[in-house]
């Protein structure tokens, strides 16, 4: 009987190792198959109401109480962008140029809130524009670095916890969602997303407020080029980049 008897219970032990397992193996074998995302976005997008997405944590579920708008409630290209923000679930990192656009601002102050470690790289005279929601960020305890030299800052993508890349022609701007031909690439690659990635903190690393010059030597003459940037409720100017480092000097002090 002893004979008999143990190798029918190592059978079952076994066979309940493997039932409990299973789960975990399918799961494994579905994520293995899970083709990686590609989804692109074509602007202007059609204008549609976002509260849905953009309700503060804790906030109940389901459509926003009291929206009384007359906007469509369905998809579109911006609301398809912030739910590709708003996936974020540990890291975000920001590289742009422009961004006043208040719903993708309110999308990453909300990621803020949620715990999620955000990073924002802009350049330093379109910061300081009318509208732009930097100073909002800030505000909110986002770390922001700028650029301080002649050229533009003029990278406009952003990695969602490392793994999803989303970048293209788009600036986070009002007047580049509402009424500008422009493309956004969504996509989950590796190499790609790490080669983002290196450019983000070598940038990072560049504009470290400790590297800044406030006082240089050679003053350079601001050129008077201005022209007009923005459809926002805001008026918004667009300045010739001067390398003057005034508005980074006001700034800086408040950079991280």
């Amino acid at each position: 009987m002893r004979r008999l008897g143990s190798p029918a219970v190592a059978a079952a032990v076994g066979l309940a190792l493997a039932l409990e397992a299973l789960p975990w193996v399918l799961r494994w074998l579905r994520a293995g198959r899970r083709r990686p995302r590609r989804e692109v976005l074509f602007f202007p997008s059609q204008v549609t109401c976002t509260e849905a997405l953009l309700r503060a944590p804790g906030a109940p579920a389901g459509p926003p109480a009291g929206c009384q708008c007359s906007l469509p409630h369905g998809e579109s290209s911006l609301s398809r962008l912030l739910r590709a923000l708003l996936a974020a679930r540990a890291s975000l990192e920001l590289c742009l140029f422009a961004f006043s656009s208040p719903q993708l601002g309110r999308a990453v102050q909300l990621l803020h809130q949620r715990g999620v470690r955000v990073r924002a790289v802009t350049d330093c005279d379109y910061m300081a524009l009318n509208g732009s929601q930097i100073g909002l960020l800030r505000k909110a305890g986002i770390q922001v670095r700028h650029d301080q030299d002649l050229g533009y800052m003029h990278h406009k993508f952003a990695i969602v916890d490392k793994k999803v890349l989303i970048t293209g022609s788009l600036n986070w701007t009002t007047q580049a969602i509402q009424n500008n031909r422009e493309n956004v690439l969504i996509m989950e690659d590796e190499e790609y997303v790490r080669l983002f990635l290196e450019e983000f903190e070598r940038i990072w690393e560049e504009f470290n407020p400790t590297k800044y010059t406030f006082f240089p030597q050679k003053k350079r003459k601001k050129l008077p080029c201005y022209r007009t940037f923005g459809a926002s409720s805001q008026n918004q100017t667009q300045p010739t980049k001067s390398g003057s480092a005034g508005c980074c000097l006001v700034q800086t002090l408040h950079s991280e």
